[in-house]
């Protein structure tokens, strides 16, 4: 076998990175970097649910010290991570945004973590509540992959209505990797926010959800379809994917599609159902299943 030609390689492969090729971006310092942005998320899962991730003794005495250790760390990284995303989409759109406006974005999710903290308590509790196998609201915290994946949501949608790019997206799908769970960043979510299991849940970008929603796995909010070209201007998203209302509960491997398709509060909705129109309040949908009797039909006469 002759001995490798690694200089062909190279050259090749330096090759790939011409002006029209794709995929070319060797401006990678001006790029956001995943990795800096997923510390940032671990640093606000430890301001979160401080007890839950800290390594050391915590106390009324030493809560303060614990919590800006984190707040600190992420801001600034945040901050750099933000304006990165902004300058890099700002040469895309024609744009250039004020020097402080990564500060005031990271301020203003910052200033909102008390309130979602609030937010996030009533998931868990949700998933307490609803699932029997759960032993304490500990164990959830610790365990459920759909905390993981709330968490890092409800956090990518707060930038995410501040028009934050690329940071959003990085995160839920940082989340998706880890759980299995798909939600956009521009999805509505209520509180007290449940997915049993979870695995295979994908919830669209124009999702709306009610308080009180409890999805089971594989369950999918879809769009119906997608005509023409795309239009990425956010102040003119089409709504694409469906609503529901409050303390509605959709069973394993159900699909439901469309912005006009809405399941109205207290439904419950079966397991493998496909569902691409509206139902009122209170509906109960469930799948039929069509079994045949194949001895009998094979019986000889």
């Amino acid at each position: 076998m002759p001995p490798l030609d690694l200089e062909k390689v190279l050259d090749d492969l330096v090759s790939s990175y011409g002006p029209d090729t794709p995929l070319n971006r060797l401006e990678t310092h001006a790029l956001p970097n995943r990795r800096a942005v997923i510390e940032v998320f671990n640093h606000l899962l430890h301001v979160l649910y401080v007890g839950f991730y800290s390594r050391r003794q915590l106390d009324a005495s030493n809560l303060r010290l614990v919590l800006a250790e984190h707040v600190l760390r992420a801001s600034e990284a945040l901050v750099a991570q933000i304006r990165r995303a902004a300058a890099w989409a700002d040469r895309h759109r024609s744009l250039k945004r004020a020097d402080s406006w990564a500060e005031e974005r990271v301020q203003g999710l910052l200033e909102a973590l008390p309130h979602l903290r609030e937010v996030l308590h009533l998931d868990v509790e949700a998933a307490y509540r609803r699932d029997p196998a759960a032993e304490s609201m500990e164990e959830v915290v610790f365990s459920y992959p759909s905390v993981y994946a709330v968490t890092a949501y409800r956090l990518a949608h707060r930038l995410y209505v501040d028009d934050v790019p690329m940071i959003p997206r990085i995160l839920t799908e940082h989340a998706h990797e880890r759980t299995g769970i798909d939600i956009h960043p521009g999805a509505k979510i209520g509180r007290g926010f449940f997915m049993d299991h979870g695995t295979g849940v994908v919830i669209g970008q124009t999702s709306e959800i009610g308080d009180e929603v409890q999805l089971y796995q594989n369950v999918t909010l879809g769009a119906l379809s997608v005509r023409g070209d795309v239009d990425r201007d956010r102040d003119r998203v089409v709504k694409r994917h469906p609503t529901l209302e409050d303390r509605v509960t959709v069973y394993a491997g159900t699909t439901i599609l469309g912005g006009d398709t809405v399941v109205g509060a207290d439904s419950v909705i079966g397991g493998n159902v496909w569902l691409t129109r509206s139902v009122p309040p209170k509906s109960r949908v469930f799948h039929r299943l069509q079994a045949q009797d194949v001895a009998r039909e094979n019986r000889s006469p």
